[in-house]
């Protein structure tokens, strides 16, 4: 008998889970870790503090966020053998490619390997959250033939990842730029790579698998990768010296896809792109450079009036990181330096209360029961 069950493509809509880790009010245009305002978290709170808020559930104290930054700062460690690794890489691999590869790797050095309790997992996603980043800065500086940076506690996680991937200290505008963009890209309910992570930690696999198949759920364009498409539009426009308006008015009429608008979520203004906006701004103008903002502000109110379309998070990260002096193919893992604690939460909210996770399909194949032909009569 065939079923009578409707599917919903891509599971649109379609309630997977329950968690107290985010909500968000696609309508109304809110996000919340917590119950917390994205915009009072951007505004008020710091990348440490944010993390703690999405994995214990609740803001801690001068004590309590003390003690977590020197968890970080202790995670701050990747193994010789792991660095001989990356070194081994061709130099043609995407730091995608390599962090999903390196994150892997990692388990077989860890103390915790083999241990899926709650407290395990935290102390294995408090040495993730830090070695994540440690791993975009340090292959960075391999493939450029650089020597690799060690972090320094004094600085605050943001602050170490400039520190580790350029080699200088970084501005207090910079630091609080990339701040403010952790916060941003720390979680959002159960996107692709939070809801592969869920799956593959129901399984009882271990989190390093977990985080491994959310980075690999990352990698993909329709996921991690519209701010660098973003970003080569705007180098494009840059290059031919052409007129944003017209530039992206030429792609509209020629069907090409303008990235970085529209959301899958949100029907009103992503409240990600408020805060990044205004970065983008700021940045431009403390650099004296102010023209990726402008180009990027020029398109986006085009955008908004000819297609009514509002611009997502990743539209103005990617002037953001460009003004930063990132290379565009760091955005993506920026984005997994970020995401490492919204994924960790889930993993440990996911093992918690574990129930494995297997939906059903909505068969389209051959009338059952179709018959078998022998070999000789078909």
């Amino acid at each position: 008998m065939m079923s009578t069950t409707v599917a919903a493509r891509g599971l649109e809509g379609i309630v997977a889970a329950h968690s107290g880790i985010c909500w968000i009010d696609g309508d109304a245009g809110v996000l919340a870790y917590r119950g917390i305002d994205i915009h009072e978290l951007a505004q008020k709170s710091n990348f440490e503090e944010t993390t703690y808020l999405l994995w214990f559930g609740n803001l801690p104290t001068a004590q309590e966020l003390a003690d977590f930054r020197k968890h970080l700062a202790d995670g701050r460690v990747l193994p010789r053998e792991i660095l001989q690794l990356m070194e081994k890489f061709p130099r043609h691999a995407t730091p995608m490619e390599v962090l999903r590869t390196v994150v892997s790797a990692l388990s077989m050095y860890d103390a915790d390997e083999k241990d899926n309790l709650h407290d395990a997992n935290v102390r294995k996603s408090y040495r993730l959250t830090s070695q994540v980043a440690m791993i975009v800065a340090a292959y960075d500086r391999i493939r450029k033939g650089k020597p690799v940076v060690q972090p320094d506690p004094a600085l605050s996680h943001a602050a170490n990842f400039l520190w580790m991937l350029n080699g200088e200290k970084p501005s207090a505008t910079a630091e609080q730029a990339l701040d403010v963009a952790l916060i941003l890209h720390a979680d959002h309910e159960l996107n692709a790579s939070t809801f592969a992570a869920r799956v593959i930690a129901a399984t009882l696999s271990d989190i390093h698998s977990a985080i491994t198949g959310a980075i690999g759920a990352l990698k993909g364009p329709l996921h991690g990768g519209a701010n660098e498409a973003v970003m080569h539009i705007l180098f494009a426009i840059d290059k031919e010296g052409a007129d944003p308006v017209e530039y992206v008015r030429k792609m509209l009429a020629e069907k090409k896809k303008v990235s970085g608008f529209g959301h899958r979520v949100y029907h009103t203004e992503d409240p990600r792109a408020t805060h990044l906006r205004r970065m983008s701004e700021d940045l431009g103008r403390a650099s004296g450079n102010p023209k990726w903002f402008e180009m990027s502000r020029k398109i986006e109110l085009f955008v908004k009036e000819e297609k009514k379309l509002n611009a997502n998070v990743d539209f103005y990260s990617a002037s953001t990181y460009t003004t930063l002096g990132i290379d565009v193919d760091l955005f993506t893992p920026i984005f997994a330096v970020s995401r490492i604690a919204g994924w960790a939460a889930h993993v440990i909210e996911q093992l918690d209360d574990n129930r494995l996770i297997r939906p059903r399909a909505e068969y389209n194949g051959p009338t059952y029961p179709a018959k078998y032909v022998p070999v000789e009569n078909r």
